[in-house]
Order: C-alpha cells, then sequence, then structure tokens
C-alpha cells in the first residue's frame, strides 16, 4: 500500500448520467484519455495528475458531457492488475464537490467507467480501489463495494453491472 493513494470522493447521488444541481437536467457523459498535461489545469485539482500521467502503468481518463467536451468534470486514472482494473485516483472537478458543486453523479460516473473497462478488457467489471477506513461502509451501501484486506475495497461483477446499467444505457 506504500506510495498509493486512498479513495476519497463523493458519491452523493446515483444518476442516469449527470444531474445539475438547481436545474435537475441530466447531462450524458463521455470519456477519452487525457493525451497531454496540457489538458488538466494544475490549480483545479487536489491530486497531482501529472504525476499520474507520466505514469507508464496508468491510463487516466477524462469526463466531459456531451455537450461541452472543453470542461472535464472528473478524472479517474486506471492500470491493470491481475484479473482486475485497479482505480488508482479519482477526482471530482473542483466546481462539483461540496455545497456548491454544480453537478451530482460524478462519483458514481467515474466508478461505473471503472467497471466498463474492467468489463471490456474481460474482467468482469470487476475493480478494486484503496478506500480510506471511515469510508468503507460508505463505498459499500452507495456503489455496493466489498472490504477485503487492509484498505483495499472491490466492486465485483454483479454490482459492476448495475452501476454499467444505471450510467451507460447503451452498453
Amino acid at each position: 500500500m506504500k506510495g498509493k493513494t486512498l479513495v476519497n470522493i463523493e458519491i452523493d447521488k446515483l444518476t442516469n448520467s449527470i444531474e445539475n444541481v438547481i436545474t435537475g437536467e441530466s447531462f450524458e457523459t463521455e470519456f477519452s484519455r487525457v493525451a497531454s498535461i496540457k489538458e488538466i489545469k494544475k490549480a483545479d485539482w487536489v491530486f497531482d495528475w501529472y504525476k499520474e500521467l507520466k505514469s507508464k502503468k496508468n491510463d487516466v481518463y477524462k469526463m466531459t458531457t456531451i455537450e461541452n467536451k472543453h470542461i472535464i468534470q472528473g478524472l479517474v486514472s486506471l492500470s491493470v492488475d491481475e484479473g482486475f482494473v485497479f482505480v488508482n485516483l479519482v477526482e471530482n472537478a473542483k466546481f462539483n464537490r461540496g455545497k456548491e458543486k454544480v453537478y451530482s453523479g460524478v462519483g458514481g460516473n467515474l466508478f461505473a467507467f471503472a467497471c466498463l473497462k474492467s468489463k471490456e478488457l474481460g474482467f468482469e467489471g470487476c475493480i478494486s480501489f484503496l478506500s480510506k477506513s471511515s469510508l468503507f461502509e460508505y463505498y459499500s451501501k452507495s456503489l455496493g463495494a466489498i472490504k477485503t484486506i487492509g484498505q483495499r475495497m472491490v466492486i465485483l461483477e454483479q454490482e459492476a453491472d448495475e452501476l454499467i446499467k444505471q450510467y451507460f444505457k447503451n452498453k
């Protein structure tokens, strides 16, 4: 676990994509690989995404809305492990955190994407991540994650399928 970051993202609501907090309007999302450090403004993020992008083992994806592909709603760093996808880092954009957030559903959408990538890679949607101890129950209730050893949590096939169906209707 040394050197690994513990997941600490809010799963505020499982939505049909992401949802504007004020209007309730849903916006379909899409994911694409971050091609360059220039795409990410350093001041907008808590985690060091530059370090993630430099790693040869990790793939960093940005989530945007279909309507506006230039504004990143969240980021997720994934790597392939033995039989599953590992979520290295996951983060909502600054404007999607706290009481004044613009969109709800971002955290759930990021995890659903990780499950989808796992399924596409032949791992049945199974993912793993490290969580703060105080969030074990939270991720269990919100994502269906199961605590395994130490700080590790997993989302298995059935829960992964539910997340994928929630966020990616056509998959």
